[in-house]
Formats: C-alpha cells, structure tokens, sequence
C-alpha cells in the first residue's frame, strides 16, 4: 500500500480480495428505497495509535489500549490509510469541517476561536449541517464547538467579546447563546458544550439555553476553591460555569443526549443526521469509575488512555442505539478525529505511540499531526476494506451534499471533495491532486502533491512564508529525511512552494469542481 510505513497484513489482504467480489443487494443513491440516516463522530485527539484496530492490522503488534467498538466498525466499513484530519489542530479543523473550506479562507487564518469570538461562518453560506437540513432531513449537533459565539453584555443588546477566562461576573451573561452556534451552521437541534471538556466556559447549552447540569446548580466564577474537582479547570484556568461542572461525568450526559437524538429520529418519518463532537479524549483526563456498568478509571496503564475506553463506551451507546432502533443497516456511519494524538510518558513506557507509527503528534506537521482514523461504515452499501485515497475530514460536506442531493453553490466549500462515488465503488470519483494542509500553533503549513509533501513556515498572518522542509513519504514515510537542501529536489521544492502561493493568494479551489 502506497504512503503507509507498514505493511497489511497477508491474511486481511487475502480477506479483502475474497470480499471484492460480493455484490451490495440494498438499492441505489437516488435510486427507491429509504434515505440513509447519517451519523458522523468526531473525536477530540484521538489518533491512530489509540484504535486498536490499526496497532494490530497496521503495525502488527498488541495495543496498549483496547477499543472493540471501533474495531468492530472498522472492519465492516472502508478504512483509509491516507485519511486526515483538515488541520493539526482542534478549532481550525472543526471550522474546515463544517465549512469545506481551508481555513486561510476564514477571518482568522490561523483558526483558533475564543469562547466569545465571533463566528466564521458567513449568513447563507453552505455547511455541513445546512447541506443535509435542505434535503428534509432532522439534523443535530450534540458535542464540542470551540468556533466562538454569541453572548450578551447584561443589560444591553452588545456581544461581549472580551477574555474568556477569569471572573467575568457582571461583564457577559452566559446563560444564553445568541448566534454563532450550531443553529446558525443549519441544526435543528443542538446541545453543545462551548470548550468541550477543557473551558472556559465550563457549561452546556440545549438549543442556545443554558442547560443546568444540577437541580441546584448556579452560574459562578468556577475556581479552585469551589470546582467539584480542580483539575476539571486544566491549564486554561477559571472562569464562567456551571456549579456542577464534572468532567467525570460529561461523557455519559453527552451520549446519552445522542440516544435521545437517534431514538426521536428513528420514530419520526424523515430521515436525521447526528454530528457527534465527543470531546474525548481531550485533558483534563477524568475517567469516571464506570460507563453502562463497565469499569474505566484504572482498566489502563494511564488516565489518558482510561478516556480512549470511555470514548469507546461512548461510541457502542451510540451503536447500540442504532441497533435497537432498527436503524443501523440504513445509516452512513463516519469516524474521525480533529487532529493527531496526545503523547503519554507514562503510557510510552508499555509501548504506547499516539500515531500509531508515524512520525509528530497532535499539533505537528508531520504526519503524525494529521493523519487520523478515518473510516467510514454503511451495512450492505461500503464494501468493508482499505483504501489508500488521500482523503480529510473536510470531505465530508461534499460527500453528504452529493448523498442527500443538495447541490453546493459555485465558491462555497471550495475543498471538500465529493467521496460518495469512492464510498460506494461508483464510477465518476475524481482524487484530489493537491492537498493544503495547516500544522499548529507554531503556524507551519503543508503543500503535497503525490507523495512529495512541502512545510512552510509562516507567520501568524499568514503574510510571509519560507519553505521549512521536503519529504518524499513513500521512500520516507517516517520523515527522517529532508529533501529540501539536495540538488536533486530544489526544482520540486520551489514548484511546490510557488504553487502553495498561487493557491492561497488566488483562492482558487483545491478540489476537482463538478463539470457544468
């Protein structure tokens, strides 16, 4: 297999060329026959080295972690072994992934949102939730946010648009979201957690209200001296939230808010569309003590990985929903992650690697920054199998567009490319030539073409760039060996380099567009 480090095993190869041939008996896209349900997890830090499925099958060694769940997915759908994340990092992505976009395009290029930022979403602008919502179907968002919002100044009609962290009593009233939220990106339904796990603010919302998370809970200034649990502040300190905040406890409310969101749809008459934003297994790790009666906290050799457990148990809630509800043979099933995979010194010691045998974690430019899990599962429509198509999260906007008929307007999600026809062995896929591709917080950005991969280093207003490094990932999947120094490749490197250029400053797309 092309640009992967490691071999498949002989034995799945052989399974998979004996399953080619099976014809899918369920009817057509667009052909009778019920409209699938689409349901698309998106996890937080999760990398490759995290599912065991890819340690054993990719790697051909035993997990540190173990999680049948997505094991069990990922052999009854197509994995892809070239599958990213659209950044390598957690806000940018999610604002790529929802608009189709790089996130150059958006106001804040370097794609890092605050609590009270304003959104970077346009009015009438396509996204992920609008593109299924105008086919008819019951669309909701239920998870992590982390691209800004609306919140009032108390007494007036202003945004508050100040610090997120910090006693803000008095200068924002939270407990309400105006805008700039999941209802605003066409999400009928939404219980959102602003920051996710980490804050602030440490609160919930149901369809922009404030969603007390105890009978006796209170909007304070949550500290150290009156947090349930201090850790649950993490680095990014106090701030606004709820009284009740548990981190232990997130997991289980957010999950089971999905249920409620799975069953209602599988007992209305059209057909829903579940964005799941688990913010696992971001920090702080709070693993509660159990999750639907199975043991958590302590089952692995760190906290860390406790959380993959628990995300696993979030995932198999989800699952079993479907199964229980006689929906699951009718539903696109799709899991990624927001970036690459946390490092775990205590976990490393027992042969743990977050990226499962790439190089670089979350927030780098290596591969290991951005090369995620991603598969996608529809019973009877995907083959099961491994594809080796560069393919990213951002995909997904064109891939439910094309599944649900709604046609994206010309210069909107200018790079999400349609993977409907590659999902279901259709004639008609047209690949990516190039991808555009955004590191971290050190403002790195990435050009490939083939398996030739350019870093530029930029500044923060994305004004000035200077070629970093050259990788050539199929002689050096690793990436030990930079290129961009010998005399052999300072043509590649300067072509790359002057195409990145012409593609950001042009704005043209980085997708094949539908012919007319």
């Amino acid at each position: 297999m092309k640009n992967h480090p490691l071999r498949l095993l002989p034995a799945l190869t052989a399974l998979l060329c004996l399953a080619a041939p099976l014809a899918c008996a369920a009817p057509g896209v667009g052909q009778a026959g019920p409209r699938p349900n689409i349901v698309f997890i998106l996890a937080d830090d999760l990398g490759l080295g995290d599912v065991s499925h890819h340690v054993r099958t990719f790697q051909e060694r035993e997990p540190v972690v173990e999680t049948p769940t997505l094991d069990a997915l990922a052999r009854q759908g197509l994995w892809f072994t070239d599958g990213h994340s659209a950044t390598a990092l957690c806000a940018p992505t999610r604002y790529a992934v929802m608009s189709g976009n790089n996130n150059y395009r958006s106001y804040q290029p370097v794609g890092v949102w605050s609590t009270f930022g304003k959104t970077a979403f346009k009015p009438e602008e396509a996204t992920l939730g609008s593109v299924v919502q105008d086919a008819g179907y019951r669309t909701g968002f239920i998870g992590k946010w982390h691209l800004g919002g609306d919140f009032k100044v108390p007494g007036g009609e202003a945004f508050y648009r100040g610090p997120k962290s910090g006693d803000l009593t008095g200068k924002v009233d939270v407990t309400r979201m105006h805008g700039g939220g999941p209802k605003d990106c066409g999400f009928d339904y939404d219980f959102t957690v602003p920051c996710g796990i980490q804050g602030p603010v440490y609160t919930a919302y149901e369809n922009q209200v404030w969603y007390p998370l105890a009978d006796d809970s209170e909007i304070v200034f949550l500290n150290d001296e009156n947090a349930i649990h201090p850790k649950d502040l993490t680095s990014k300190g106090p701030g606004p939230g709820d009284s009740a905040w548990n981190a232990r406890s997130l997991g289980d409310l957010l999950s089971a808010k999905a249920v409620g969101f799975i069953e209602a749809g599988a007992a209305g008459e059209e057909p829903f569309f579940l964005y799941y934003c688990t913010p696992m297994v971001h920090a702080p790790h709070c693993p509660p003590e159990t999750f639907d009666g199975q043991p958590v906290a302590g089952t692995t050799v760190s906290a860390h990985l406790d959380m993959v457990v628990e995300l696993d148990l979030q995932v198999k809630r989800i699952v079993d929903a479907l199964k229980r509800s006689g929906q699951f043979e009718n539903t696109l099933f799709v899991v990624s992650s927001d970036n690459g995979g946390l490092g775990d010194k205590v976990a490393a010691k027992h042969g743990y690697h977050p990226s499962g045998g790439w190089s670089g974690s979350k927030g780098s430019y290596f591969e290991g920054g951005h090369r995620t899990p991603l598969f996608a599962v529809w019973p009877g429509r995907i083959r099961p199998g491994v594809s080796d198509e560069l393919v990213v999260n951002q995909d997904m906007l064109a891939t439910f567009a094309a599944l649900v008929g709604t046609p994206v307007p010309a210069g909107q999600a200018q790079d999400s490319l349609n993977l409907l026809p590659l999902l279901l062995g259709d004639e008609g896929f047209r690949p990516r030539d190039v991808l555009v591709h955004q590191a971290g917080s050190r403002q790195q950005v990435m050009i490939r073409r083939g398996a030739w991969k350019l870093v530029i280093q930029s500044n923060g207003k994305r004004t000035q760039f200077e070629p970093l490094a050259l990788f050539n990932l199929d002689d050096d999947p690793r990436e030990k060996h930079d290129r961009l120094e010998d005399p052999d490749h300072a043509d590649r490197g300067r072509l790359l380099m002057q195409e990145y250029l012409d593609i950001v400053q042009s704005g043209r797309p980085t997708v094949p567009q539908a012919t007319p």
